[in-house]
């Protein structure tokens, strides 16, 4: 072991992947007790997937995907959680006397000493990614699992914090955050119970529990959201807000009965990741600057839209970050209220009482407002007060469900809204998709197939090679890791006004923004491909062409 313990940056300097100059920064400059790899890692010097290569080769230790990995759950009592989670390990096999550990840095050699001496095993490393290792740890920790005629014999109440309902909920809540779950689903069918996260975009199963543990589940869940566990026949919605393990998150629940039980889905909202900077939502320089022009004008309303799960309120956020300073103020009516933001005024609906977007809207407008952010328009009354309150000088950001950013016109014009209203009122509208980035530790390029050849002709492109992920540990062979936003951005001018004011076909506005060199969805996903962050059928996927 001795003979091993060469320092980190000693062997990246010798595999040409940093200099000292870069060594010496990193080490000087990194925050108190972190690792001089994850600072690397922040830095962006060198990528995940480089170091663990470079620890490969220089250690000759092997490197293993723990997605496919017989992980054996009994050894997870030989080495605590919290010290797995704080040392980014875990065991994963026993023979004779050896104990294989994957570690995220298998040169930690005090974790390893203490290993060794709180198990009484000899030590064997293995490497393995970080979020890998999170992963399992959320995965294998206290899992519990539960036979097929599995009967539920004491209830929440009576065992407290170790009832079955109460494991399993923090289970299922913990392995969905760390897999970056966007949404958890708890789907009943006539026999069993499905667990789904919903990770990129795409759902995946991530278990199969007994049909007997549906009811103790879903009033634990109830319990936990504030919400009537006796009522079962009507949908009902809830919230909670919790830290588990370090990180705080807002789930929000929505319950729907079913022929088979209740399906409880669980927005996963990451408060760590709350508010982005414009900058780093994807959007194309031109698109960017379109986008910063519309939400820094005194009045107008600027609609953000798209589907849900496109990702809208995160730019609509961000927008609203962007103009957030001392001298503006800027008020919110939402429902729910996803991300708390220090500085702004945030109203939450509440139709109990009567507080609908209509009737807060009308309050708001009496509150001075610079800016009002309205968290969805859904009806011709919320729709015809935003409207009038950007006539009157305020700016006001709102969301909408619409398939394009010409689409909504005649949307407002179908809502019943007077056409010189909406005419008056709109500066701008936003289209969004969400398409997943092709993974940085296996793309590949390659000339482009027939196919994608003739996507790129149609819209006036050319293009020479595309990229592709082969699929690799890091993504899970998906070829995909993470998702970007594609934009469309339509900017209103008086051209466009007139053309709307004498009813033009949704076409003619399209010739005419198109004209003017608009970026339609299509196009600005076909951009990105050609800079290699996603592929065409990803982008068909999303958006079609006309």
């Amino acid at each position: 072991m001795p003979a091993m313990r060469k320092r980190l940056g000693d062997l990246l300097i010798e595999a040409g992947l940093i200099t000292e100059a870069q060594l010496e920064d990193a080490l000087h400059t990194k925050k108190e007790n972190q690792k001089l790899g994850d600072a690397l890692l922040e830095r962006g010097i060198i990528s995940e997937q480089q170091l663990i290569e470079v620890l490969e080769v220089q250690l000759g230790i092997s490197h293993i995907s723990l997605y496919r990995y017989p992980i054996d759950a009994s050894l997870m009592s030989l080495v605590q959680k919290d010290f797995a989670r704080r040392n980014l390990l875990i065991p994963i096999k026993k023979e004779g006397n050896t104990l294989t550990v994957a570690m995220n840095d298998p040169m930690d050699y005090y974790a390893i000493d203490d290993l060794r001496l709180s198990t009484g095993f000899q030590i064997s490393q293995v490497i393995a990614a970080r979020d890998e290792i999170l992963a399992a740890i959320g995965k294998y920790y206290n899992i519990e699992e539960f036979p097929e005629d599995f009967q539920v014999t004491n209830d929440v109440e009576q065992d407290g914090e170790n009832a079955p309902a109460i494991r399993l909920v923090n289970q299922i809540l913990t392995a969905g955050i760390q897999q970056k779950a966007s949404d958890i689903h708890i789907d009943p069918h006539e026999t069993k119970l499905l667990v789904r996260y919903r990770v990129d975009g795409l759902l995946r199963t991530e278990r199969t529990l007994p049909k007997a543990l549906q009811n103790v589940l879903t009033a634990r869940i109830k319990i936990m959201a504030n919400l009537n566990i006796t009522e079962t026949r009507l949908p009902q919605d809830g919230r909670i807000k919790l830290n588990l393990d370090y990180t705080s998150v807002d789930l929000r629940i929505s319950i729907l009965p079913t022929v088979f039980g209740e399906k409880v889905v669980i927005r996963v909202l990451d408060l760590s990741n709350a508010l982005m900077k414009l900058s780093q939502m994807s959007f194309n320089k031109v698109n960017l600057q379109r986008f910063i022009n519309l939400i820094e004008r005194p009045s107008g309303m600027v609609l953000v839209t798209g589907p849900t799960g496109s990702g809208k309120t995160s730019t609509v956020y961000s927008a609203v970050n962007h103009i957030n300073t001392e001298d503006v103020n800027i008020i919110t009516i939402e429902d729910p209220v996803e991300y708390q933001v220090e500085g702004i005024n945030q109203v939450q609906v509440n139709h109990q009482v009567g507080l609908t977007f209509a009737n807060g809207l009308r309050s708001i407008l009496r509150q001075d407002p610079n800016v009002v952010m309205v968290g969805e328009i859904r009806d011709a009354e919320t729709a015809e007060i935003a409207i009038r309150a950007s006539l009157t000088g305020h700016l006001v950001l709102s969301t909408m469900h619409t398939n394009s950013a010409i689409g909504t016109i005649p949307r407002l014009f179908d809502m019943g809204i007077e056409p010189f209203l909406v005419v008056s009122s709109l500066s701008g509208i936003v289209a969004q998709r969400l398409v997943r980035k092709i993974c940085n530790e296996c793309s590949v390029a390659h000339p482009p197939t027939e196919m994608e050849q003739n996507v790129f002709q149609k819209r006036g492109l050319k293009v020479e090679q595309v990229f592709t992920g082969r699929g690799c540990k890091a993504c899970n062979d998906t070829g995909y890791k993470g998702r970007l936003a594609i934009h469309e951005v339509l900017v209103i001018d008086d051209q466009m006004r007139s053309m709307m004011m004498n009813n033009n076909s949704v076409h003619s506005l399209r010739e005419y923004a198109l004209r003017n060199g608009m970026i339609f969805l299509i196009d600005d996903g076909l951009l990105k491909v050609k800079q290699g962050l996603t592929t065409v059928q990803e982008v068909l996927r999303v958006a079609l062409s006309d």
